[in-house]
Parts: C-alpha cells; sequence; structure tokens
C-alpha cells in the first residue's frame, strides 16, 4: 500500500505541472525562451542519465540482456510511432505546425501520460528511490512540453481557461497510468522488468531524437556553451541522486 501511495503522490505531482502554463501568461516572450531553452537543456541531460545511469543498470540487474535491450528497443520505437501517428511534438515556439489540431494534441498528450504513469509505477515497484529518480526525470520533461502544449492550445482555438483545465485533465491519465501499472504486474508476470527498459528507450528516443536538436539551433556560441553546461549538470544532478541512501 505504501508502494501505491508513492505512484499516486508522484503521478499527481506530475499531472500538477500541467498548470505551470498560465505563468507563461506574465513573461515576455523573449525571457520565456530562454528559459525553455535552458530546461529543456536540463531535461535532455537528466533523460540520459536516468536511461543510462539508472534504468538500464536496474533492468540488467533483474533479467537477462537480451529481452532488456529488445525491449529499449521497443521503447524507442513506439516513441517514434507516437510522435508520427499521433502528432506528439514537444514544441518549444509560440507556433507549431505539427499541432494543427489542438484536440489531437489533447489526445497524444493523454495517452503520452498514461504510458509516463506506467513506467513511474514500474519503477516504484522496483526500489522507491529509482521511483524517485524516473519521476525527476519525466517531471524535468514535463515542464517545458507543458508550456509549450499550453500555448498550442490557446493557438488553436482555445481560451486560456479552458486550455488550462483540458491540459490538467490530460494530465491526470498520468494517476490513471499509475495504478494501472501497480495492479497489472499481478496479472501480467514480467511485466516491470519490461517497462523499465522500454522507460529507458522512450527516454532515449525524446533526448536524442526531439530535445538536443532543439539546443542544436542555437547559433550564438556562448549560449550553446551554456546550454551544453546546463544539459551536463542535468546528468551530475541524477548521478548525484542516486548515490543519496
Amino acid at each position: 500500500m505504501q508502494v501505491l501511495i508513492w505512484i499516486i503522490l508522484s503521478t499527481l505531482f506530475v499531472s500538477l505541472v500541467s498548470l505551470i502554463g498560465i505563468i507563461t501568461l506574465s513573461l515576455k516572450h523573449k525571457i520565456l525562451e530562454k528559459i525553455l531553452m535552458l530546461l529543456v537543456a536540463l531535461s535532455a541531460g537528466v533523460l540520459m542519465g536516468a536511461a543510462f545511469l539508472h534504468l538500464l543498470p536496474e533492468s540488467l540487474e533483474i533479467s537477462e540482456p537480451t529481452p532488456v535491450f529488445i525491449s529499449l528497443l521497443l521503447g524507442f520505437v513506439l516513441f517514434f510511432l507516437i510522435e508520427k501517428v499521433l502528432h506528439w511534438r514537444h514544441c518549444h515556439k509560440d507556433h507549431c505546425e505539427i499541432h494543427t489540431f489542438a484536440y489531437m494534441s489533447l489526445f497524444g498528450e493523454a495517452i503520452h501520460n498514461f504510458i509516463d504513469g506506467l513506467i513511474i509505477a514500474a519503477s516504484f515497484l522496483v526500489d522507491i528511490k529509482l521511483g524517485l529518480l524516473t519521476t525527476v526525470a519525466i517531471l524535468t520533461h514535463e515542464i517545458p512540453q507543458e508550456i509549450g502544449d499550453f500555448a498550442v492550445l490557446v493557438h488553436g482555438g482555445f481560451k486560456k481557461s479552458k486550455a488550462l483545465l483540458y491540459n490538467f485533465l490530460t494530465a491526470l491519465t498520468a494517476v490513471i497510468g499509475g495504478i494501472a501499472g501497480f495492479i497489472l504486474p499481478k496479472y501480467i508476470p514480467g511485466l516491470t522488468t519490461v517497462l523499465l527498459p522500454f522507460a529507458a528507450g522512450g527516454f532515449l528516443y525524446v533526448a536524442a531524437s526531439d530535445l538536443i536538436p532543439e539546443l542544436r539551433k542555437e547559433k550564438s556560441l556562448k549560449k550553446s556553451m551554456l546550454n551544453f553546461l546546463v544539459f551536463l549538470i542535468g546528468i551530475l544532478l541524477i548521478y548525484f541522486i542516486g548515490m543519496l541512501e
């Protein structure tokens, strides 16, 4: 029961991040863009660190290498499929052509958040500390994404109040995913051992295919070095959190 409480609290906290979009209303565009790029750099580092330093090593301790890497590959491929079929992208600009339909964005986000809930649950079922690390990784990724999604919904025609509400409701599917991730392993043996490397594959796809390419667009050497430094800080943050007992 204690693990279930951790799962619900963590997924609920991640869901509440969807409300961060309201903060952007008071920020100027240039300031918001600078903050977003630093958050994107931090998120990329945290996701890479979580995948390589914790999820994969933990997976290899509880399973044979072959199924771990197959699940890793499946996670990478499925996140690619979600991006292409459901038009799930992480928009860091005021305009984003791939989010042409706001309702498609909401549908894609609901599925994405449900998967996040499953991943968080699987991590907590292995170890509380691993669950917290996974939650931190997802949280840092959600902040820039939710700001972008809020802007997409407003740009798509929603009133700001409704955009905030709908964004929060889709974020709550993470809680549903967390509860499902706690219950399902009891009926599907080995599900947890599949979900951990699956999560690592998803984290690697998002970091390498989406976030890092955004950072590479920066033309200023000074800003690029700052982004790279924050990227390294993200990796070190996950490393040192993992060292805590």
